[in-house]
């Protein structure tokens, strides 16, 4: 009996049967995937199921988020059994708790990015393409890189650590059944996130408007990713450029002091680069959505106080009792005073922006975070501009008026990580940050014993502990021999 690479597997299955319907294209490979998409009608649906598709519970709906700030220290537990609490703990091998809904949903967005930009290019090279048809292309690039960005960090070491180790499969168009491809190197995935940047870059920049249809990709949200990526790589000057162009065209404002705890309770406001829309019944998680994760034990009904804030991370924002993030900060079920519970996603009057706790948008880039990068990316290239960093990190810092505020002389890489993690808690960034700068992790376990004994780590970890990647799920392995012996490391 042949292998079938079960990634076609799973995404043929879901994206042919899932119940949601969110996308009436078939899939890029299916025998008439040509037939797909030969509109801007038809790019439109498939550009809108695609975005749908990346607030799945195993992406920016919860999970991944939940996974950068439970492994970055951010977040503690106060129980295990309620779940992802082996996000936290560890508790990882490629048969249990590996998570393979990462890869397979990933993977499954992916796909339907292959047959869009396949399909657009097909229309182009009959020349009946169009601007709008170009946007689309623009669109499914960016998000693409963003994907590729993603998997390659969950599943590979650090860029800045050993680009040459190996990263994740790149799949850019359409496999046969039979096909068995194999995991690239890390630097060969990050050269083609900059390749899918660079082709988008110049198509976005040419879309009506600049400013995208809410919740979707536009030409700042490519240049935010590109961002984020050059960041990374230690490619500070690049990091630097993209995140200005967004800062010094004033497309978005900063969320005022007194606006800062409102602007979560409120769709697509001044600093959202790009948001994903959520909407009751219409990929609304309910109960098992990121806002209810973050709510403490019976705040409301379905709430099971999954996760809760650190005591590192309450300790930082009491360096100011007047920060105004406190106001979307709640006590958690340990105590009453303890204000441990996040209502970012459900909005602090827990009606969200909708008038209901769950169906709370996902702000998946902030002009805030383009401020912080461009602070670490002044600070950090290799003839360090303080004043700019400094007065990057201001702008942000402010937000803590009882702090004074850097100076050139007093501002610090350390300042400005913690200020990011102050800012843009529970966005699933603060665990990426620690690894790609190689600092030691350590874990708020104190505080939960003797409720939660951890077995699977110790409390302090580094980038160089097995289980700082995630293992390649055993699913994947049986039905790919080939990738079966690029296993990561440990596992």
């Amino acid at each position: 009996m042949k292998k079938i690479n079960i990634l076609l597997i799973v995404l043929s299955i879901v994206l042919l049967s899932s119940c949601e319907g969110f996308l009436d294209v078939k899939p890029s490979n299916s025998t008439d995937a040509e037939t797909s998409i030969l509109t801007a009608a038809d790019a439109k649906v498939a550009i809108g199921g695609l975005m749908r598709k990346m607030a799945s519970s195993d992406y920016y709906g919860r999970n991944f988020i939940m996974y950068g700030d439970a492994k970055g220290s951010d977040f503690a537990i106060a129980s295990q059994g309620r779940g992802l609490d082996a996000l936290y703990v560890f508790n990882h091998s490629a048969t249990s708790n590996s998570y393979s809904g990462f890869w397979s949903q990933l993977y499954h967005n992916i796909l339907q990015a292959n047959n869009l930009i396949m399909n657009i290019e097909k229309i182009e090279a009959d020349g009946k393409g169009s601007a709008t048809l170009s946007e689309y292309k623009g669109q499914a690039l960016t998000a693409r890189a963003l994907m590729y960005f993603d998997l390659v960090r969950l599943y590979g070491k650090p860029y800045n650590m050993d680009k040459s180790s190996l990263g994740v499969p790149l799949v850019l168009e359409p496999l046969e059944e039979t096909a068995q491809p194999t995991r690239a190197s890390v630097e060969a995935v990050y050269t083609q996130i900059l390749k899918d940047l660079a082709d988008a870059e110049p198509i976005l920049s040419k879309a009506v408007g600049t400013v995208a249809v809410k919740g979707f990709i536009n030409y700042y949200a490519n240049k935010a990713v590109q961002a984020r990526v050059n960041l990374a790589m230690g490619k500070y000057p690049e990091a630097l450029a993209a995140a200005e162009t967004i800062i010094t065209s004033n497309k978005y404002t900063l969320y005022a002091n007194d606006k800062w705890v409102k602007s979560w309770s409120t769709q697509f406001d001044t600093e959202s680069i790009f948001e994903l829309a959520v909407y009751q019944n219409e990929a609304d998680l309910l109960t098992g959505s990121l806002g209810y994760y973050l709510l403490r034990k019976g705040k409301i009904s379905g709430a099971m106080g999954w996760f809760m804030a650190s005591d590192f991370y309450i300790n930082r924002l009491k360096e100011d009792p007047t920060d105004v993030r406190w106001g979307i900060m709640d006590y958690d079920e340990t105590s009453s005073t303890r204000f441990g519970s996040c209502l970012k996603y459900t909005g602090a009057d827990l009606k969200g922006d909708k008038g209901f706790p769950s169906p709370v948008n996902i702000k998946v880039i902030r002009l805030s975070e383009m401020y912080l990068i461009a602070a670490e990316a002044a600070f950090s290239q290799s003839t360090p501009d303080k004043v700019k960093a400094s007065t990057y990190l201001n702008a942000i810092r402010k937000r803590a008026p009882a702090l004074a505020a850097s100076t050139s002389t007093t501002v610090t890489l350390d300042m400005i990580i913690d200020e990011k993690s102050k800012e843009l808690f529970a966005e699933g960034q603060r665990y990426f940050d620690l690894i790609r700068l190689n600092r030691t992790i350590t874990f708020n376990d104190d505080f939960i014993k003797p409720a939660v004994i951890i077995t699977h780590r110790t409390v302090s970890i580094d980038r160089t502990f097995y289980k700082a990647i995630l293992p390649i799920p055993k699913g994947e392995m049986d039905a790919n021999p080939a990738i079966a012996s690029q296993q990561n490391p440990g596992y």
